[in-house]
Formats: structure tokens, C-alpha cells, sequence
């Protein structure tokens, strides 16, 4: 069942009158979108946390280093925001990227790739790549080990990690050693049973999906390239994954096969359901399973770094 708490919170915003995000113009929903998650915020303290700008051909894109300790040489995590490619910013990635560097004992650089409309696919995906790449050469001083760098992301993020794993794998470009996708966007397609089974009335809706998507894509037949449905792509020779999927989340399904796929294309890969949470549930630190959620990515983590 529905966890109780999720019960209570989804209840609280029908009392409040939360509107569908897909009845929004884009500005009103980034202002509530921020909102929504600042109002759960949990910042904890790091050593450090410093805001840089990576210079991207003729764009700077901002970015948001966290170091947990004062320690040379820790692994690097490279993370995107979720939001649709539409919504959401470094400040709605605080709290969760907070915990990730602490509980995993490495540096995390949160990207803030270009949004939709204003900046249709590939240009998010362009920015998250080569913002990777800008990491993987320059790092961040002495704190950081690129040799060991991981990307990741939640939602919409998740889609800009794996695709910046495939688009690695296309250039040859071997920097990146695991991708962490946290309820990611997967395939341009609403056919699968939990879309139908959580179409509406688990936060993110069937409706919201679509206006991300008819944002995020110049043309609906861009919704067939790999680099935004990865899906679709040939998976052979990718870094690691670790997918993770919630189970009232309309994204499960699409999230659960790309798991299958990359292991069907022998690439090492942990998937894990989350039982009665609703999609990017990790955005509510208060909830257990966010604890939980947390502690078993930096379980994986420090596996990963310590192999490499």
C-alpha cells in the first residue's frame, strides 16, 4: 500500500488546492516547483560547498560543488536535477546532494544544465555531457579524484545521466565509471501499466509527463532518438548502473526495463524497487525510505570507487 506518509503529505496538497503542474505556465511552475521542495528541505553542514562556473564553449554553466571532509583526492559524483527538463535548479538538489557526499565520502558537482523550453533537447543533454567532461579534466582542486567519477540524477536527471553515458560511449570518451538513475525518464511512451495504473494521483501525473516531453523536444520524432529515450538504444558497453524505481511512480515500468535491458546487454547492474513511494520520493528527506534510499547509494558508491 501506499505509504502512510505519502498518504498524509499527497492529502495536505489536495487540502492546500496544489495545482497540476501541467495547467502551469513555465515560470509559475518553477516558482512552485522550488517551493514544494524547499518547504522539505534538510540542509546538513559539509566541509565545504562552493558554487563554480564551467566554461562550456561560449556557456557557463553554473555548478554546485560539495565536499563532505577535508580530504584529498575523493571520487567524483556528477548529478543532474529532475524537473522535466523544465523545472527545477542546483537549490531543489541541495538537500539530497547534500546527503549523497556525506553518506558516500565523495565530492558531488551538481549541474545546472539549461532548461527547457527555452533550451529544447539536446541542449540539457549537451550541457550535462560536456559539463562532465569539463569536470572529469579540471576538477575541483585537490579535493577531487576524476580518475573516479560517477554521474547520476532523479527523474528527468536520470534521462541527462544515461544519456550522457551513451553519448560518452559514442565519443569514445572513457571518463565515466558508474551512473546512478534515480526514478529516471527513460522512453518517449505512456503505454506501459504504470502509467495506466498511476496516471493521476500520485504527484507526477500521466498529463505532466506530456507537457515535460512536448517542452523538452523540438518535434515529437526527437522522442525517438536514443540520446532522449535510451531505451531505445543499443546498451552494450556502458559504465555500472544502479537503477532505482518507486513503486506508485508512473515512470516504474520504463525505469524497471531499461534496468533489464542493460543487463540483458551484460552491463553490471543493480535495480532496486522502492515499495509504496511515489516517484522521486528522495526529494522528502523526513520519509525513512529517503534514509534508506541514501545509505544504499553510498553503499554502492563506495564499492564502485574502491574497485576503481
Amino acid at each position: 500500500m501506499l505509504d502512510p506518509k505519502i498518504q498524509e503529505m499527497l492529502a495536505e496538497f489536495e487540502r492546500e488546492g496544489l495545482p497540476q503542474i501541467n495547467t502551469l505556465p513555465v515560470g509559475e511552475a518553477r516558482r512552485l516547483s522550488r517551493e514544494a521542495v524547499e518547504q522539505f528541505a534538510r540542509p546538513k553542514k559539509l566541509h565545504l560547498v562552493r558554487n563554480i562556473l564551467a566554461e562550456i564553449g561560449t556557456a557557463r554553466i553554473p555548478v554546485r560543488v560539495y565536499v563532505p571532509r577535508e580530504q584529498n583526492g575523493l571520487p567524483a559524483l556528477v548529478y543532474y536535477h529532475g524537473g522535466g527538463w523544465v523545472v527545477g535548479d542546483l537549490d531543489t538538489a541541495d538537500t539530497l546532494c547534500r546527503s549523497i557526499a556525506l553518506a558516500s565520502d565523495c565530492v558531488v558537482f551538481s549541474v545546472d544544465y539549461r532548461l527547457a523550453p527555452e533550451n529544447k533537447f539536446p541542449t540539457p543533454l549537451e550541457d550535462s555531457f560536456r559539463t562532465a567532461k569539463w569536470i572529469a579534466k579540471n576538477g575541483f582542486g585537490k579535493y577531487a579524484d576524476v580518475s573516479r567519477l560517477a554521474v547520476g540524477g532523479d527523474s528527468a536527471g536520470g534521462n541527462l545521466a544515461a544519456a550522457a553515458c551513451l553519448k560518452a560511449r559514442g565519443n569514445n570518451d572513457q571518463f565515466i565509471s558508474y551512473q546512478l538513475l534515480i526514478c529516471p525518464v527513460t522512453n518517449h511512451s505512456f503505454d506501459t501499466e504504470s502509467y495506466r495504473n498511476y496516471a493521476d494521483g500520485y504527484l507526477l501525473t500521466m498529463k505532466d509527463m506530456e507537457w515535460f516531453w512536448n517542452h523538452y523536444l523540438q518535434e515529437s520524432k526527437d522522442g525517438e532518438n536514443p540520446y532522449a529515450s535510451p531505451l531505445l538504444a543499443n546498451l552494450h558497453s556502458l559504465p555500472p548502473a544502479h537503477v532505482i524505481t518507486a513503486e506508485y511512480d508512473p515512470l516504474r515500468d520504463e525505469g524497471e526495463m531499461y534496468a533489464r535491458q542493460l543487463s540483458e546487454a551484460h552491463v553490471p547492474t543493480k535495480m532496486t524497487r522502492y515499495d509504496s513511494m511515489i516517484h522521486c520520493f528522495t526529494d522528502y528527506p523526513e520519509l525513512k525510505q529517503t534514509t534508506q534510499v541514501v545509505e544504499e547509494i553510498a553503499e554502492e558508491l563506495r564499492r564502485v570507487f574502491r574497485a576503481a
